[in-house]
């Protein structure tokens, strides 16, 4: 049985095991995709601002500075981001907006997604799939500051006034076309050839190459950096994270049941088989009791009649001293063997309880008129504390349990001894009865055995008279208790009769 119960245990605790680790892969599970669903929105900014950029470009790939930050600055708001940069091939901010961030001081991490408590920063997105500059064959893109009226740019293009051109047909046109002067050739650059690596490249024809190249270092995008708000990663990991623990606490708590169920239903499995068995020793014990007391009933006959030849012995005129004598004792023996008897008859018998309102001040009357005898052979003072008390009881199995009671109280005291009769309700419902005596009393550690059968502490005594009084105390479900009375003595209270009202009874 205990290794069954070991091993359903274990069961239990494994199953429990395998459910936390579910829950905790699950939890990596979505943590995962909450991550990859801030890629995903890294994603689709980075497209947005690619989209931007390439609306904004102009001849030589030349942005202006105030409108792409105004376009990011409108970006920042519009999403949860908390800064965009663009840099050159260096890694120096080109143009910036959002929340300030100083490269310079932590250090510029390299491409790839570096994540943080509260943010994550996601740096040259061309390796995520986002390409700022989808046609090859453009020239890169540059982000220069817009030019004040009226002041002259080394590196915005040099507006000339156009040139008539000849329509046909028209004479006019011709001659003064064929007047002018012939315009300015344009210079060698603008046909050269292209440059390794870049088909179809052509740098702005008013600015030289060591300018362009310079530009291009400086102002050119060659990477970005944005910078994403981490909340709404951390709000989903912290709600799986409670659905998590719930569901584990919900398998700790149904594990727990399952346990406690377990323990529950072996429990209960072997208190049904010591039921049976006690029901089984409980049948036989009624048998032996009933064929005992039946045996018990038959030798009292052969001991009446051993009792009334000895007395006939003892009377007879031929009879010596010595004969008396004897017959005396036979008839003392045969006296105590009746005695032990008829309280084992008495403690076998079955029971049954007839209530009635009874009237305890009358029943103890009676009780101490029937032992008047013995009271004055010891000359024994008795004390009776009344109050007019009425209970529900079975009026002649009370007056058993008062008068063996009273009979031991006797028996305990010396000559001229003192024994007290309290009568007193205890409650509006409730009355006590207690017999005082200032006998030895009984020792601490006998106080609940003497009301076990054949336990007695006289060596007259039959040991079944308190075994008495604590069965019809059980039938009735009284309190029957053994309490010192003082210095000396001792105090037997029957507790917990059922009084009943004076207007009722």
């Amino acid at each position: 049985m205990t290794t069954r119960n070991h091993f359903v245990y274990r069961l239990l605790l494994a199953v429990w095991a395998v459910v936390i680790l579910w829950q905790a892969l699950e939890h990596q599970r979505v943590k995962t995709a909450a991550r990859s669903a801030v890629i995903h929105r890294a994603r689709d900014i980075t497209g947005t601002l690619g989209l931007v950029i390439r609306s904004q470009r102009r001849f030589g790939g030349i942005v202006v500075k105030p409108r792409l930050e105004s376009a990011l600055k409108e970006l920042v708001d519009s999403d949860k981001l908390k800064s965009v940069a663009l840099l050159n091939a260096s890694g120096d901010v080109v143009v910036a907006a959002g929340e300030p961030v100083d490269f310079g001081t932590n250090g510029m991490p390299q491409s790839g997604v570096h994540w943080d408590k509260k943010t994550v920063m996601v740096v040259n997105l061309v390796d995520l799939g986002a390409n700022l500059q989808q046609d090859t064959n453009a020239p890169p893109t540059i982000v220069l500051p817009e030019p004040e009226p009226g002041v002259r740019h080394d590196n915005w293009p040099r507006f000339r006034p156009p040139f008539p051109r000849a329509r046909p047909g028209d004479s006019t046109n011709a001659t003064a076309a064929a007047d002018a002067p012939p315009p300015p050739a344009d210079p060698p650059e603008v046909n050269r050839p292209p440059p390794p690596g870049r088909p179809g490249f052509r740098r702005p024809p008013w600015m030289k190459e060591e300018e362009y190249q310079s530009l291009i270092e400086k102002k050119g995008v060659h990477g970005l950096a944005i910078i994403l708000s981490t909340d709404t990663y951390h709000i989903a990991c912290t709600e799986d994270l409670w659905l998590r623990a719930i569901i584990g606490a919900f398998a700790a708590v149904s594990v727990v049941g399952f346990g406690l169920a377990w323990r529950n239903l072996i429990k209960s499995s072997n208190f049904q088989m010591r039921l049976v068995r006690a029901s089984e020793m409980n049948s036989h014990l009624r048998e032996m009791n009933v064929a005992a007391a039946g045996l018990a009933h038959e030798t009292r006959n052969p001991l009446n009649i051993i009792r009334g030849l000895a007395q006939v012995i003892s009377k007879s005129p031929e009879a010596t001293e010595t004969v008396r004598q004897k017959t005396l004792e036979i008839t003392d023996e045969v006296d105590r063997v009746t005695v032990q008897l008829n309280e084992f008859i008495n403690y076998s018998k079955p029971r049954e309880i007839r209530r009635s309102p009874v009237a305890l001040n009358t029943v103890v009357s009676d009780v101490v008129r029937a032992l008047k005898s013995d009271l004055e052979d010891k000359a024994i003072q008795l004390k009776l504390v009344e109050e007019p008390v009425t209970a529900n009881a079975d009026q002649q199995l009370l007056r058993q349990v008062l008068f063996n009671l009273l009979m031991n109280a006797i028996q305990a005291v010396d000559s001229q001894g003192e024994i007290q009769i309290v009568i007193r309700k205890s409650g509006s419902q409730e009355a006590s009865v207690e017999i005082g005596d200032n006998g030895p009393g009984v020792p601490p550690g006998q106080r609940k055995d003497i009301f076990r059968p054949y336990f007695t502490t006289r060596t007259q005594g039959t040991g079944l008279g308190l075994a008495v009084v604590k069965q019809i105390a059980m039938l009735h479900g009284w309190e029957i208790e053994c309490v010192p009375n003082g210095e000396k003595g001792a105090v037997f209270r029957v507790s917990r009769l059922e009084a009943i009202p004076s207007n009722q009874s």
